[in-house]
């Protein structure tokens, strides 16, 4: 794992969209197109705007992109839906030419990962975009989380940590109005991505991240298995590394 710690939020997405194009950029180079997850929340803030500020820097039109993760029952109209993020806030200002967001409003959700798994087992994932939540969890794989299954796509349950994030990102009003369940990508899947960009600021991440880093690789720090991956790209600022020894 490559880390680095940046004195603000703004420094670390500026230096991660660049890790990011450059990837990207190889990618097409090599392959003709490059395929690519990417997260959403309020941690991918300035690294998606920085990487979406000079769309002529990547040609967007030889890129796939996949969703990371969804709430079950909400719709895109919905304030926190991570589809109308994605959309508002990287999709229309780069303009992939392949999208394949979660539909969390399906009618069946198992059914809607068996429909994502499928395209995705297809694909070589260049690089995939991801974060580490107060809950040490990656993706919406909470802990204890699942490291054994090969599925793509999971249905999971959202434990109380996660939820009260939510809320407490002003992503709802109540804990109660936070879903119980999301459609996520699986643990093994994001670490089949060839590398790995996790961007992780603000203080209140601290303690996640000094777990994910600091004590062993386990299910009850879900991210703690990016230590596994020889391709990740940890990206800090000083808040978020504040519990680090030299953080």
């Amino acid at each position: 794992m490559n880390k680095q710690i940046f004195g603000d939020k703004a420094a670390l997405g500026e230096a991660a969209a660049e890790k990011a194009i450059g990837l990207l950029r190889a990618a097409i180079q090599k392959n003709g197109r490059a395929v690519f997850i990417a997260a959403t929340g309020a941690s991918q803030f300035e690294f998606l705007a920085a990487l979406a500020r000079d769309p002529k820097r990547v040609d967007w039109d030889k890129t796939t992109l996949f969703h990371l993760d969804e709430y079950v029952g909400i719709p895109e109209t919905h304030g926190a839906s991570f589809r109308k993020y994605l959309k508002e806030r990287f999709i229309s200002k780069v303009r992939p030419k392949t999208v394949h967001l979660v539909a969390g409003d399906a009618a069946d959700p198992m059914a809607e990962c068996k429909r994502l798994g499928s395209l995705i087992s297809k694909e070589t994932v260049d690089v995939a975009f991801v974060g580490i939540g107060e809950n040490g969890h990656l993706a919406f794989n909470d802990p204890p989380a699942d490291f054994t299954t090969r599925e793509p796509y999971l249905v999971v349950a959202l434990d109380e940590a996660c939820r009260r994030q939510q809320m407490g990102e002003g992503w709802f009003k109540t804990l109660e109005d936070v879903p119980k369940r999301a459609i996520s990508m699986s643990v093994n899947e994001i670490l089949r991505a060839k590398e790995i960009i996790c961007c992780v600021p603000d203080r209140r991440k601290a303690k996640a991240v000094h777990d994910c880093l600091s004590r062993g690789v386990s299910p009850d720090f879900p991210a703690s298995i990016l230590q596994r991956h020889g391709a990740t790209h940890l990206f800090l600022d000083k808040d978020s590394a504040s519990m680090l020894a030299g953080g």
